[in-house]
């Protein structure tokens, strides 16, 4: 099992986010995923993601890094497919391209950009995939769709052979997961209960079956928001510091937050409790575990946790 970071980035510098990247590839994490919207609650400083990855594809060498997710309401895909082949090649292949449907209407409404129905959103993501597929083919692209259109788009520099590797984050179970049975080399969901994850597991499987795929062809990670640490002031510090940021609907004590989060399948907790847990989603299926940033959980996971999940 592989263990990856995720990050903001809002309230925190464009080089403190190079470095805290260039840390986690020292310090052996896998993947580091940075957020791609223009504010999520707080207006804060916010730096566009692909801006970043242009940084980190010069500025470290094995870490592979991407957003978690581009809403496709952002950018039409002539663009962004442009920005993600480039970004590929630049890292040498470590780019995961995440896309979703985009879900935070105060951002689009704050900036003025459409919000359609969620259906509409959906057609467009699957429609902005084909299209940018059809741009890093070999040759000469047209396309013509309901929202978009091509017409003989020779899109230069190419990515290589089945690059970049698309990412599709949500879990949905009628489009998202489908779209990742038909599409993406990785499905990325939220940690779950170990009943619900393995639904989720088997309807995606199911997706890949009426696709003609192999499920087991499907990269399977999954972000757990919980505050985690070595000992229970550390994990109360995260606990304080994650109620700030994501405040719970009535008044609680971090225990009773963190069993809020322990209910609907985050791992939190002891180094015991999270390895117990990473275990249960390695036998559920889960390729990948991603972690919220922050610099005391950084240390703790390197110290503490990757050297046992490298054994499972």
């Amino acid at each position: 099992m592989r263990i990856g970071l995720v990050s903001g980035p809002w309230g925190i510098s464009a080089d403190d986010v190079i470095a805290s990247v260039q840390q986690a590839e020292r310090l052996g994490f896998a993947t580091f995923y940075l957020g791609d919207h223009f504010y999520v609650g707080q207006q804060l400083e916010s730096w566009d993601p692909y801006l970043l990855f242009t940084l980190l594809a010069r500025d470290t060498k094995t870490i592979q890094f991407g957003p978690l997710v581009t809403p496709v309401t952002f950018r039409p895909p002539w663009d962004l497919g442009r920005l993600a082949a480039q970004v590929d090649l630049l890292s040498g292949g470590r780019f995961r391209f995440g896309l979703g449907a985009g879900w935070s209407d105060a951002e689009h409404r704050t900036y003025g950009v459409p919000f359609p129905p969620l259906k509409e959103r959906f057609d467009r993501l699957e429609e902005a995939i084909q299209v940018m597929r059809a741009m890093w083919g070999k040759g000469p692209a047209s396309f013509s769709g309901r929202y978009y259109r091509l017409d003989g788009v020779d899109t230069q520099p190419k990515p290589a052979a089945g690059r970049p590797w698309i990412v599709i984050g949500g879990g949905g179970e009628k489009r998202t997961l489908k779209l990742a049975a038909q599409y993406a080399a990785e499905w990325s969901g939220s940690t779950l209960p170990p009943a619900d994850l393995r639904h989720k597991l088997d309807v995606l499987a199911a997706h890949c079956d009426a696709a003609g795929r192999d499920p087991a062809t499907v990269y399977r990670s999954v972000l757990s928001m919980g505050p985690i640490g070595a000992a229970e002031k550390e994990i109360d510090a995260a606990t304080v510091m994650q109620m700030e940021r994501t405040p719970p609907p009535t008044r609680m004590t971090p225990a009773e937050y963190r069993d809020g989060l322990r209910a609907r399948g985050a791992l939190t907790g002891g180094t015991a409790e999270v390895l117990d847990g990473l275990g249960r989603m390695k036998e559920a299926g889960i390729d990948e575990v991603l972690f919220v940033w922050n610099p005391a959980a950084t240390e703790y996971l390197a110290a503490d946790v990757l050297p046992a999940v490298a054994k499972l």
